[in-house]
């Protein structure tokens, strides 16, 4: 990468129900896995149907790998899927401060324990595709990513994002540790959006109308009266 060239931006583009795209950066391999599906409201998301579903994911994904470089077999596929569910609970319990089941990681730790996709280096010093692997040693590697971040410093910085009807969970990389939006492009523009359009209403003056006489005795200086 020659001088002023910008790095290649991680991240998945992801399609909004309205058709819109924009670019969501969770911060970690494990959490790309997560859009795809999931259990309960999620599933209606489920875009891994086949096992050519996991393949195409894998360029997606900041593995960056060709969907021929892993082998995967239906079985494996619903492996990946039992391993995605299992981390959305997990990485929700973690954001909101609680601690997961014990069953979610048994079913994490059996995931991990296999062996994972075996790394290469290209002669020009590069990341180079792994080794020809199967679908289980892709859910080990996934596993083992989650453990890392579960077990490690940024732990304590998976969040949900800020909007109220948004669950994309991701990992507060930032200095500050402020961040609140799945994505600043989608979230984080449309609560900007809303509070300008907050600030920029006018207060609805109060009706004015005339007064009305009471037959109702006047109070005595310095008492109150509450209405509804």
């Amino acid at each position: 990468m020659t001088h002023g060239e910008r790095e290649p931006a991680t991240g998945l583009v992801l399609t909004t129900p309205g058709g819109g795209r924009f670019l969501f950066d969770p911060g970690a391999l494990c959490l790309e896995l997560l859009p795809t599906g999931g259990p309960g409201d999620y599933a209606r998301y489920e875009v891994l149907h086949r096992p050519s579903d996991l393949a195409d994911w894998l360029p997606q994904s900041r593995l960056r790998l060709p969907a021929d470089t892993v082998r995967i077999s239906a079985d494996q596929l619903a492996d990946a899927r039992t391993l995605r569910d299992t981390l959305w609970r997990l990485a929700a319990a973690r954001a909101r401060g609680e601690d997961g089941t014990a069953e979610d990681y048994t079913v994490l730790n059996r995931a991990a324990a296999h062996p994972s996709l075996v790394p290469q280096i290209a002669p020009d010093g590069t990341a180079a595709a792994p080794l020809t692997a199967d679908g289980a040693q892709l859910v080990s590697t996934l596993a083992r990513d989650a453990i890392a971040l579960l077990t490690g410093p940024y732990a304590d910085r998976i969040r949900e994002c800020g909007a109220h009807d948004c669950r994309l969970l991701f990992v507060d990389t930032s200095r500050p540790g402020r961040r609140r939006w799945c994505s600043m492009e989608r979230c984080g523009n449309r609560n900007k959006v809303r509070a300008l359009r907050a600030r920029r209403e006018p207060e609805e003056p109060a009706p004015v109308t005339a007064p009305v006489p009471s037959r109702e005795p006047v109070p005595a200086p310095g008492h109150r009266t509450f209405t509804s």
